[in-house]
C-alpha cells in the first residue's frame, strides 16, 4: 500500500511513496490511485512532458485545478509556493526532488498539487513527466508567476535555465492583479 504523506510546509500538498513490486524481469509501480486523495475530485487528462536538463517549466497556477505529478524517467526538481490568501501555509515555499537519485535508484514519489498552489519545476537532466488534473484545458485558468521572483525564493538547482518566453514574461508575486489572486479553500 502506498505512503501518503501530508506536506509539512504547504496546506493541501500531499507526496505519495507507492509501493514497488519487482523481480529480476524489471518492476512494476501503481503511479496513482483515485482512492489517495478522497476529498479531491476525479482526475479527468492525462499529459506528458519531455524536458531537456537545465529547462525550467513554471511557476503557474490555476484557480480552480489540481493537479498529480510523476517523473518515470529522468530528475527534477519541483518548486511549490502556496499564493492562496487565507491559507495557513499562504507565502510558503517547498522544493521537492522526484525522479533519478544519484545513487542510481529512482524515486517514484507522486505530488498532488491543489489549486492556488503555484507549480513549476526544473530538469535536473534529461526527463519526462506525466501529469493528471481534474480539469480540462482552460486558458483563462492558466497563471502564473515569476519563477525567479525573491519573495518565493527557490532554489531550482539549475545554472542557467532555458524558459519560455510566457513563464519570463509571468508577474512578480506582488504585482498579481487582484482578481487572479488564489484564495484557500481546503480540498485534498
Amino acid at each position: 500500500m502506498a505512503t501518503i504523506e501530508k506536506s509539512d510546509v504547504i496546506e493541501g500538498v500531499y507526496v505519495v511513496t507507492p509501493d514497488i513490486h519487482g523481480d529480476a524481469r524489471g518492476f512494476f509501480v501503481e503511479t496513482y490511485r483515485r482512492e489517495w486523495f478522497p476529498k479531491g475530485r476525479e482526475m479527468i487528462q492525462g499529459n506528458r512532458g519531455d524536458r531537456q536538463a537545465g529547462a525550467v517549466v513554471g511557476l503557474h497556477y490555476h484557480l480552480h485545478q489540481a493537479d498529480y505529478w510523476y517523473v518515470p524517467f529522468g530528475s527534477c526538481r519541483v518548486v511549490l509556493h502556496d499564493l492562496r490568501e487565507g491559507s495557513p501555509s499562504d507565502g510558503q515555499t517547498q522544493v521537492i526532488d522526484l525522479g533519478a537519485r544519484s545513487d542510481g535508484t529512482h524515486d517514484h514519489r507522486g505530488v498532488y498539487i491543489p489549486p492556488g498552489v503555484a507549480h513549476g519545476f526544473s530538469a535536473l537532466s534529461n526527463m519526462t513527466i506525466t501529469y493528471l488534473v481534474d480539469g480540462y484545458y482552460n486558458p483563462k485558468d492558466e497563471l502564473g508567476v515569476a519563477w525567479d521572483d525573491s519573495a518565493i525564493g527557490a532554489d531550482w538547482g539549475v545554472a542557467n535555465p532555458v524558459l519560455s518566453g510566457r513563464d519570463q514574461a509571468n508577474p512578480s508575486r506582488a504585482a498579481i492583479a487582484p482578481e487572479l489572486r488564489p484564495h484557500f479553500a481546503l480540498r485534498t
